[in-house]
Order: C-alpha cells, then sequence, then structure tokens
C-alpha cells in the first residue's frame, strides 16, 4: 500500500506542480487551476452523496451536483472579471457569498418540486445544503485564496498563498504518519480513527512549521513576494501558520473521517489505491483553505 501511494503521490505532485506553474504565468491567474477545481468539486460531491445513501438518505443527486459547482463557479468569477468597477462594493468573497445562497435556494427548490410524501424533505435539505457549505463554499475559499493579491500581486503572491497551504497540509500528514508509526501510543480518536496518535499529531505539526518557514522564506523570496514582516515578527507568523493551518488539516481529515465512520466505509471510493477518493485527497485541504486564507487577508503572513 505504501508503494502505491509513493507512486500515484508522486504523479499527482507532478501533474499539480506543472498546472502551478502554467497558472503562475498565466495571463489571467487560476484559468489553468480553474478545470481542475470544478472536476474536484463534480467528483468529491458525487462520493458525498454516496455516503449519504449508504445511511439511507437521498438528496437529489443532480441539485446537489448543481449547487455545489454553481458554488465554485461564483468563486471563480474574478478570473474571468479581473476589473470590476471601483464602485463594486461586493468583493471577491461576495461573489462566494451569491453563490452559497443560490445553492442552498436551488435544493429547496428541488425538494419542493419533488415532494410527495413528508418525513424524509427536512433531511435530504440538511445533507443537500451540508454538501453546498462543505464542498462548494470550503472549495470555494480554496479558489479566493488562489485570487488573493498577496503584494499587489495576484499571479504570484495568489500562487504563494495556495501552494503554501498545501504545502504545510500534506507534509503534516506526511509527518503524522512516519511519527506515529514510529513512536505512536496515544491514540487521538481510538473509535473516529483508530490509527492516529497524539506522538504522530506532533511530528505532524512539526514538520508543517517547517514546511511553513520554507515557503514564506526562500521559496516567497525565490517567487519575488516580498514581505514586510522581519525577524522575530517573520518567524512569529510563519510559525504560527504553520501550527495554526497544519491543526485545521488535522481537523478537515477527522471530519471526513466522521463521515465515513458514520456511512460505515473506509474510504470515500477506491479509485486512487492508497488514497482512496477524491474526499479524501481534500479533507484536510477543505478546513485548511479558510484558515490560511485569514491569516493571509489579516496580515498574519504576507506583506
Amino acid at each position: 500500500m505504501l508503494r502505491w501511494r509513493i507512486i500515484i503521490g508522486t504523479v499527482l505532485v507532478s501533474l499539480l506542480l506543472g498546472l502551478c506553474w502554467l497558472d503562475a504565468h498565466a495571463t489571467r491567474p487560476g484559468i489553468y487551476l480553474f478545470p481542475l477545481a470544478i472536476a474536484l468539486c463534480v467528483l468529491a460531491t458525487g462520493e458525498l452523496i454516496r455516503l449519504f445513501r449508504a445511511i439511507g438518505h437521498t438528496p437529489q443527486s443532480r441539485a446537489v451536483h448543481t449547487s455545489t459547482l454553481l458554488v465554485v463557479l461564483a468563486a471563480s468569477v474574478p478570473i474571468a472579471w479581473q476589473m470590476p468597477p471601483t464602485d463594486f462594493s461586493v468583493g471577491k468573497l461576495g461573489f462566494l457569498a451569491g453563490g452559497l445562497i443560490a445553492g442552498l435556494v436551488v435544493n429547496v427548490v428541488a425538494e419542493m418540486l419533488r415532494y410527495q410524501q413528508s418525513g424524509k424533505t427536512i433531511m435530504n435539505i440538511a445533507l443537500a445544503s451540508f454538501a453546498v457549505l462543505y464542498l462548494g463554499g470550503l472549495l470555494g475559499f480554496l479558489v479566493q485564496l488562489r485570487l488573493l493579491p498577496v503584494d499587489g500581486d495576484v499571479s504570484r503572491g495568489g500562487m504563494l498563498a495556495l501552494f503554501s497551504m498545501i504545502a504545510v497540509v500534506k507534509f503534516t500528514d506526511i509527518g503524522a504518519y512516519f511519527a506515529g508509526r514510529t513512536w505512536g501510543k496515544h491514540k487521538m480518536a481510538p473509535v473516529l480513527s483508530p490509527g492516529k496518535t497524539w506522538e504522530g499529531a506532533a511530528g505532524g505539526l512539526v514538520l508543517a512549521v517547517a514546511t511553513a518557514l520554507f515557503c514564506l522564506g526562500p521559496m516567497a523570496r525565490m517567487m519575488g513576494v516580498a514581505s514586510s514582516h522581519e525577524g522575530l515578527t517573520w518567524l512569529a507568523g510563519s510559525v504560527g501558520y504553520g501550527v495554526v493551518v497544519g491543526l485545521a488539516g488535522m481537523l478537515g481529515d477527522l471530519a471526513e473521517s466522521l463521515l465515513k465512520r458514520d456511512a460505515g466505509v473506509k474510504d470515500s471510493s477506491d479509485w486512487l489505491p492508497g488514497f482512496g477518493g477524491v474526499l479524501d485527497l481534500l479533507d484536510s485541504l477543505l478546513v485548511a483553505g479558510p484558515a490560511a486564507y485569514l491569516m493571509w487577508v489579516s496580515g498574519w503572513v504576507g506583506p
């Protein structure tokens, strides 16, 4: 299994790096990563619906797919519309918020149109709304992170914001995996996720901080993204970024474990040997994305 994880992981990382390089040099930032976001949204939504059906709930599949996709499309509007009028007060997050509202409305209307008997509609709407927020909303934050104008530069600055978040999260997973295998004794969540240990979590956070220091230091300088933070201020910001994003990634992992445990399945799907499905790849990123976004826009890291 580890062999498959290494092989498939290497292929996925190579493809992602290639897309990131193309996107960083594109005239419209986000244009090359946009199809990837759409594909991930569609596949992950299908997996989430299967989890719902595994426990006997049947929200309308087309409506759920439409609503989650609508949120990601709304969040991606700034890719095409780069220069809105100066008096345009909605802002980039306004598109995401509008998409969330529209997605919720789509699911309510869909249940209205197919309503025949009592007892199921409330649960179907609740699950569909969860899909909109969990997949559409959190994926939308990943799009917003890519479009973040760090140091006034979306092409390189936004790419640094997105890539640093992904790197911190994935190296947290790697650190937790190997530290847990080597020193893990105390279970973090014995029933929910028996394989996770406190020792593994500590190892993951150590590697998360090291990754954040590299991304916000040498990598940022190589990409030409300046930072107003220096010395201890930069160090505190980078360490805090690694800890917060790393912890958020762990929370995202446990959140998906909760969904799978409730549905009685090990993986969201089995099309990626050693990894599971798209949800298993995205789980940590979905929660870490908003955390990273808030740290960038608040000035904790970056200019």
